[in-house]
């Protein structure tokens, strides 16, 4: 089995033994309406790829999700660190982490749509999927810190910005950054969600809902794909930026 052993040859095969069975089941079906193949998914979206429409719909998409998870990040993080930092903070905020928890996504869009314009729905509900994932991640990271190392940096008079450098970072970093990598699923997946219940002018997920209703499968596969594609390579970027902090590199 050394062949598993090379990367890239595994993922080839294992990309070509699903390819067969969606094949095989397309052809056992022979139903283009309920299963297209996916030499016909594929043709579908080289069609698309060939318009503007296409690609001004996965530019608006990617923009709205990356800026929801980033600004869900950005205050994540500062969240989860009051509250470990301040009592008081953890009190009051934290019956607002398990509103966010606990509420379904699809009554969060549908509240969403009275307050926002549709067209920033998505990016509204991509902040609010990621949110509590990495205050969690991060608060939960702060109160693992290793209590030697604290007490050595008061020992040492280590001023707050030092303990926060060399102390509480490289405790934090490797929980940040996997409750980063969660978020940005959630974030994939309910800004799509998004899109199809909010229908803005430009969006995959309106696309998605369009191609349903007009019965167009291999478009809706199309898109399908699209989806997945696009979330396969947001997910590798940020695994080489993660590779990159945890290197030192950045």
């Amino acid at each position: 089995m050394k062949i598993f052993a090379i990367k890239p040859l595994r993922c080839l095969i294992v990309a070509l033994f699903w390819l067969g069975i969606w094949y095989l089941a397309a052809y056992r079906i022979n139903l283009p309406l309920i299963l297209p193949g996916p030499v016909d998914t594929v043709k579908a979206l080289i069609r698309l790829a060939q318009t503007l429409d296409f690609w001004k719909s996965t530019g608006y998409t990617l923009v709205r999700v990356i800026v929801g998870f980033s600004v869900a990040v950005i205050l994540g993080a500062a969240l989860g660190a009051l509250c470990h930092f301040f009592a008081l903070a953890e009190i009051f905020l934290s019956p607002l982490r398990t509103i966010i928890k606990a509420t379904p996504v699809t009554s969060f869009i549908m509240l969403v749509l009275l307050w926002v314009a549709k067209g920033q729905v998505p990016a509204f509900i991509s902040f609010l999927m990621v949110l509590p994932i990495v205050w969690t991640g991060m608060q939960g990271a702060l109160s693992a810190t290793d209590r030697n190392l604290l007490e050595m940096g008061a020992a040492y008079r280590f001023s707050f910005w030092k303990k926060l450098r060399w102390i509480y970072w490289p405790s934090v970093r490797p929980h940040f950054m996997a409750s980063s990598m969660t978020g940005l699923g959630f974030a994939w997946k309910s800004g799509i969600a998004a899109e199809v219940i909010a229908l803005p002018a430009f969006g995959v997920g309106s696309n998605l809902y369009n191609t349903k209703i007009y019965l167009e499968r291999e478009e809706l596969f199309a898109w399908t794909l699209t989806v997945i594609l696009l979330s396969m390579a947001l997910e590798m970027l940020l695994k080489k930026a993660v590779g990159r902090v945890r290197g030192g590199k950045a």
